[in-house]
């Protein structure tokens, strides 16, 4: 299965595109990964949006891309998040390749730095970010910051 990839800044969502994101991270975050927590934080504004359509325009994987000081010092990927029901794709893999791409057509060709979820590091580690300090904890999740140089 193919997708369609687009980014776009907060202000030229549609509503639609804006309530799939929406829904598919309250999907995630929320529910399955059982977290209460305030995902709507005031940083969608300041976000470029990495969208993943099917065919048929439905939200198979999606990431926030932050240009330098704005969720961090350096450029930074959040929210990075493939859709249940269509995983087993490689979206996740296509997503965070976008994801870099993008950052560097935005932003330029510099560090990219991201709060990861401790499970996931490999999967990080095989797009070049690497472990950054010690591990966290975020809404009770283990955590660790991840630098791409």
């Amino acid at each position: 299965m193919t997708l369609t990839w687009t980014a776009k800044p907060f202000a030229a969502l549609t509503t639609a595109e804006l309530y799939a994101l929406l829904q598919l991270r309250s999907e995630v975050f929320v529910v399955e990964q059982q977290c209460a927590f305030q995902d709507i934080d005031g940083q969608d504004q300041a976000a470029y949006h990495l969208l993943g359509l099917t065919a048929a325009g439905e939200l198979a994987a999606y990431a926030r891309l932050f240009g330098p000081g704005l969720s961090y010092e350096q450029v930074s990927i959040g929210r990075v998040v493939a859709a249940p029901r269509l995983r087993r794709h490689g979206f996740g893999r296509q997503l965070m390749q976008h994801a870099i791409e993008e950052c560097a057509r935005l932003f330029g060709a510099q560090p990219i730095k991201i709060g990861a979820q401790l499970y996931l590091q490999a999967f990080y580690e095989s797009f070049g970010f690497r472990q950054q300090g010690e591990g966290y904890l975020e809404d009770g999740i283990p955590h660790i910051y991840m630098l791409r140089p």
